[in-house]
This record gives structure tokens, sequence and C-alpha cells, in this order.
């Protein structure tokens, strides 16, 4: 009876990303969006900071907020995006370019789940719970739901969780900063999995970075598998252009109120 038991979740969990639910099963996977400092749709706001909308793992997560929580519902309205349709919040970082939205997000949804490093203030996380939130505190490698999962806090100054996607394609990181860097990151991905690195999207934090540096940077992502990058937020213009000089037709130009369909990307 306990080998049958292991079996069964040896192929459960197996099966997790493939059939979450017969919805999922007919849901596009997308990650769109809804805040950040580069542009890629008309009629949207930008600002500094950075937000985005990921659907069709089962749960509509928004992950971090941006710094205006009135630009963030602005331009969720622009695209569509009630704000009830969020089922969890992942914050990675306190920085208020990333968190400052969160307030008039909770004013509108009371329901949601906020997952936060262990390291952010006691105020904060008493305000989130004051709005009739549920605040889960991530400290390690976790999964938030099937097929999601945080890196866990790392870093020592600022501490950063990032977020993880396991698609059929491959995972899809998402950083708010990287402020632990960015490398770091994706190797703390690679070393829970081995499903190749499909997309790392995000903030990488690279603004006055020499070119020597970049060019390091670059060539370790490749060296890790990472098939495409969308570097927006704090990576810098300089760093946006040579990844895209080396990644050519794999670099995804992200800005705010672009949709990336996971399937599209090969």
């Amino acid at each position: 009876m306990q080998l049958s038991a292991i079996i069964l979740f040896i192929v459960m969990s197996l099966l997790c990303c493939s059939a979450v639910s017969a919805q999922e099963a007919t849901s596009p996977k997308t990650v769109t969006v809804v805040y950040d400092n580069y542009s890629s749709k008309k009629g949207l706001q930008t600002a500094w900071g950075f937000s985005c909308l990921v659907r069709g793992w089962g749960k509509t997560i928004l992950f971090d907020t941006g710094g205006d929580g009135r630009l963030l519902l602005s331009n969720m309205g622009e695209l569509g995006i009630d704000p009830q349709e969020i089922d969890m919040v992942v914050l990675s970082h306190i920085h208020g370019d990333h968190v400052g939205g969160l307030t008039f997000l909770l004013q509108q949804h009371h329901g949601l789940t906020v997952f936060v490093p262990p390291s952010f203030p006691g105020d904060f996380k008493k305000g989130v719970r004051h709005f009739g939130a549920r605040l889960q505190e991530v400290e390690g490698f976790m999964e938030l739901c099937p097929c999601v999962y945080s890196t866990g806090e790392m870093g020592t100054w600022i501490k950063e969780q990032a977020l993880i996607l396991e698609s059929p394609q491959g995972l899809i990181v998402i950083t708010g900063c990287a402020h632990p860097g960015v490398v770091k990151i994706v190797e703390a991905v690679r070393a829970h999995f081995t499903k190749d690195i499909l997309l790392v999207m995000g903030g990488f934090h690279l603004m006055g970075e020499g070119r020597n540096e970049l060019q390091r940077i670059i060539a370790r992502f490749q060296e890790l598998g990472v098939k495409h990058v969308g570097p927006c937020h704090c990576s810098g213009d300089g760093a946006r252009r040579l990844f895209q000089e080396a990644y050519g037709s794999a670099f995804v130009p992200v800005g705010v109120g672009m949709e990336i369909r996971i399937d599209e990307l090969r």
C-alpha cells in the first residue's frame, strides 16, 4: 500500500504542469506587463517600477505592484484586467517602486494572498493584514501553487525573491530588481530544476555596469541555457542593447502593455 501511494505521488507530480485543471489546459499561459518605465503599447502610462500579471497557471498572480497604485489600476483598466480576478500577489522586495501600488490594490480586493520575504518590516506586514489579506512569508525555495515557485529570500544587503513559472516549454524566471545578482538568481533556479530556462525577464539591475561586465553576464546566461531574455525596468539601456545584440530574435523588448504568450516562445 505504501509503495502504491509513493508511485501515485510521483505520477501526480509529473503531471502537475501539464494538467493542473481542465480550465488551465485550455487557457494560454501569459505574462502581461502592467507597470514599467519602458513602453510597449500606446495608451498606457510609464513610470519607474515594475509589475506583471501571470495567467494560465491555475491562479492569477500579480508579481510586484509598481510604485503608484492609481497608475497601476489605470493601466490594468486599459488592459481589461479586473483586480477581482487576481488570486495572489508576490512581492520581490521592499522598495517602493515594487510595493507602492499594493495599498490601492488591497482597497479594491481584500481576499488576496500576499507572499513576501520574511525580511519585510513588521509594520508593512501588519498593514497587509489590516486590509484582510492573507500574508505568507517565503523564506526558502517554495512552491506557491502548482508549477509556480519562489526562489525564496536571496541576498544579504537588499533581500529579494524571484518568481519561477514551470511550463511545458521550459521555465520562466521573473525578477523585480535582481539585487542579489541576476546571474546568482538564474544559477539558483538551475540548481532546483533540470528543465530548460525558456525566459528570464524583469529588472536585472545593471544600470551603470561596464561593457565587459555586461558581456560576462550575457555569456553566463548563455552557458546556463537561457533561451530568451526580457530585461526591463532597472536593467539599463546599455544592457538591453547588448542583450538584444547577443540574443537577436530571442530578445523580448519588455515594456508596459506587452503580453507574452509562453507557447509562442521557441
